[in-house]
């Protein structure tokens, strides 16, 4: 057992590291959507948004312009209420750390102290924020866990290229700078859904596929284009009943996972026709998609935005997944490549491919665990072939090429709406380095200051 526990010490030492990086601050549009449910729903006991977007506008007018004439200036056409593109399920993963973080805060009152108990206010903003650390963590673990138990990967592969993809990739930003947004309770919620999938399908019966149901509702609760995990087990219900099974036993599993999986998702129908007068996502969303997915090849290929230009990492992780693919005894590996194959279609279906201004390809963020079983595949051959200490260097320079490039997004060295070459090759090594003690005793000590002087 000293192996498994040793992979998960190396995850928990991740966290220990990030977490003085956790930003609790909510910023951009996405954020505040995310957000807003909670004191909309705990304090004011509506879907009504509107004290809520006002609150961040008057805090950076000029940096929310753009969310004041989506947000505020506009209303949805059925409803007049307040327009929010973003699900429910992140805010319900967090409630609890919320929930907390509010008795704290009367319980402080009580005591004399002078911080607003109005749900927007730093302590409930910071709760959000470790929460999300809290749910990548767990997620990981989750991951590791399933792969250990379940195919042939072992130590360091499975922890290494877990701790790889934490802080080479953007899942390290938005669990640490921008943990507002929905990625890491994605991250988690697919992890719960693998993980309890690879349990049913080794000994499960009807109850054991009902909870990949749930797990499967909560992914498209916090983010919609992640039930399309579900077609993981989903699929593999459909092998197994080919290959050998009873189809009377697929069926009635696969009826118990939709039967869950619709209840988990229900609480979003509801939200649908608060917001919307529809049980369906709002038409200014809809209207975005084209789902012949046009851009499918530009969300991995193109150089100033795709999956493998922002974090190179993953283009390992991804061969490596085809590598698995063929040489796992069981669909797994095949079924992992299918549902990275459905999140690039869904990414290239809609309107905003690029994701540009954000950070990376955070769409893909959900993706991580399929990413690691292909990663740990690579892994496991270097270290047999080249040896531990070539394999460390390596990954550490795929976690230095993402860490500087996080500086460079931060400081704005970079072009904040693409990847401009060679310019952002040649800053990682000019201007980054030169910048890095500053930047640091800014982000301890001042990062406001170091937020004005980026600007």
């Amino acid at each position: 057992m000293r192996g498994p526990w040793e992979g998960r010490r190396l995850l928990v030492a991740v966290f220990v590291l990030t977490l003085p990086l956790v930003t609790p601050r909510v910023r951009g549009a996405d954020e505040i959507e995310y957000f807003s449910y909670l004191p909309s729903l705990v304090l004011d006991g509506d879907l009504d948004f509107e004290n809520e977007y006002r609150h961040f506008h008057e805090r950076d007018p000029q940096g929310l312009a753009g969310f004041k004439a989506t947000f505020l200036d506009r209303r949805e056409p059925l409803t007049g209420r307040p327009i929010n593109f973003g699900p429910v399920g992140s805010a319900l993963l967090w409630s609890p750390f919320y929930l907390a973080a509010h008795g704290a805060v009367l319980g402080a009152r009580a005591l004399g102290a002078a911080v607003p108990a109005d749900g927007l206010s730093w302590p409930y903003m910071a709760a959000v924020s470790l929460a999300s650390a809290a749910y990548a963590l767990a997620g990981l673990l989750l991951v590791h866990d399933a792969f250990r138990r379940h195919t042939r990967l072992g130590e360091p592969a499975l922890s290494w290229a877990l701790a790889a993809l934490w802080l080479g990739t953007p899942l390290l930003y938005y669990t640490t700078l921008a943990p507002a947004f929905a990625h890491a309770c994605s991250l988690f919620a697919v992890s719960a859904l693998l993980w309890l999938w690879l349990r049913a399908r080794a000994s499960g019966g009807a109850r054991a596929w009902a909870l990949v149901g749930l797990a499967g509702g909560l992914c498209a609760l916090v983010r919609e284009q992640d039930g399309l995990f579900l077609a993981v087990p989903a699929l593999d219900l459909l092998w197994t009943a080919a290959h050998g099974g009873t189809w009377r036993r697929a069926c009635a599993a696969g009826a118990a996972m939709a039967a869950a999986a619709l209840a988990a998702f229900a609480p979003q129908l509801f939200v649908y026709r608060a917001l919307n007068g529809t049980f369906s996502p709002s038409p200014l969303v809809r209207r975005k998609m084209d789902y012949l997915s046009p851009h499918a090849l530009q969300v991995l290929f193109d150089p100033g935005h795709g999956l493998f230009f922002w974090s190179p990492l993953l283009f390992l992780a991804v061969v490596g997944l085809v590598v698995a693919a063929r040489r796992q005894p069981s669909p797994v590996g095949v079924l992992f490549l299918l549902a990275f194959a459905l999140q690039v279609w869904i990414n290239g279906a809609v309107e905003s491919w690029s994701q540009a201004g954000a950070f990376g390809s955070r769409r893909f963020v959900a993706a991580t665990p399929l990413f690691a079983l292909g990663l740990a595949t690579v892994v496991a051959w270097l270290v047999a072939s080249v040896g531990r200490a070539a394999t460390a260097c390596l990954l550490a320079v795929f976690v230095w090429w993402n860490a500087s490039l996080m500086v460079q997004f931060g400081l704005r060295l970079m072009d904040r709406q693409r990847l401009d070459w060679p310019a952002v090759a040649v800053n990682q090594v000019v201007e980054v380095p030169p910048r890095l003690a500053r930047a640091a005793w800014l982000f301890f000590t001042d990062r406001e200051r170091l937020v004005r002087e980026a600007r």
